[in-house]
């Protein structure tokens, strides 16, 4: 099976491949950590029901598992890249904070719960002293994550292979005219000079993209550009079934695509004209867009009635 095969069935299946792994990753954590726990508990002769390792590690995983959404999304709405790591770490660091207090609201909510199933009663303990010991634990997981999260975007980036602007060769100059006296009319009267009618300023509408991917590069022609996606600092440009991202903002990108082939469709979406099927009106005033390949896109209803206008 070819690279682009495989990669193609992973992008048709990444949410519920990308959920499986975290899933088998907290999961086999909790398991290899309730069997330390009960190996610690044997050899400090401490009394405890075989069960409740288990509880206290299976909260805490089933905790994560609630709250790993958001830290994906906090690391794609706040990237801590060099230049942006003084301006977004603090925020991180707060919002690590505060996942730490919902992890441990959390894991106690379930642990009260199974113990209360087998009829005991869990006890924290001291609360504050509790909260500042998972806070330093919590804060290390916050940053494993991010570190997860970012070390596999950059690995399906460059899978992906990422896009980037042709570099235009620079304009030839044009020789320069010496100046000439102008031409005497015929009664001997000076002619009007010529003048050249103003040319509108058009974008610059690349034709085609450089894609680097994974030490390859080849050309992706922009009229194979089924629909575009924003994506933080970034724009996905979707082609049959692949995403190449592009360093840009949805809207910058937009003034480089042809206005009469590609249409504005939400605050995060830009579609191909063409390719829609249908439109599908939903209860709340909004729509989601079929494509001809079957994909569905949302349409927001700022765009609605002028994506109706263009499709008359």
């Amino acid at each position: 099976m070819t690279e682009d095969k495989w990669l193609g069935i992973y992008l048709k299946h990444r949410r519920w491949i990308e959920r499986a792994a975290w899933a088998a990753l907290l999961i086999g954590s909790a398991v290899a950590n309730t069997i330390t726990v009960n190996l610690d508990l044997r050899r400090a002769r401490l009394s405890f029901d075989i069960w409740e390792p288990a509880v206290w590690e299976f909260s805490s995983a089933l905790a994560w598992m609630a709250l790993i959404p958001l830290l994906v999304r906090a690391a794609d709405t706040k990237p801590l890249r060099w230049g942006l790591l003084r301006r977004h770490l603090p925020w991180h660091l707060l919002f690590a904070l505060a996942t730490s207090l919902a992890h441990v609201l959390g894991m106690v909510a379930l642990r009260k719960l199974a113990y209360a199933a087998q009829g005991a009663r869990y006890d924290f303990g001291n609360w504050p002293l509790e909260l500042f010991y998972e806070a330093l634990k919590d804060v290390r997981s916050y940053a494993f994550i991010l570190l997860i999260v970012g070390a596999y975007r950059l690995f399906v980036w460059r899978w992906q292979g990422e896009a980037s602007v042709l570099a235009e060769p620079p304009a030839p100059l044009e020789p320069s005219v010496p100046s000439t006296p102008p031409a005497l009319a015929p009664s001997g009267v000076p002619a009007p000079e010529r003048v050249e009618p103003d040319l509108p300023d058009s974008p610059d509408r690349p034709e085609r993209l450089l894609v680097k991917k994974l030490g390859k590069e080849f050309l992706l022609p922009v009229e194979e550009i089924e629909w575009v996606q924003a994506c933080g600092n970034y724009v996905n440009l979707h082609r049959q079934q692949h995403d190449y991202p592009l360093r840009s903002s949805l809207s910058a990108f937009e003034q480089r695509l042809d206005p009469a082939a590609f249409v504005r469709v939400h605050r995060g979406y830009l579609v191909r004209l063409s390719l829609i099927a249908t439109i599908e009106p939903t209860e709340a005033g909004d729509a989601h867009l079929r494509l001809r390949d079957g994909s569905r896109l949302p349409c927001s209803r700022t765009y609605l009635e002028r994506l109706r206008q263009r499709l008359v």
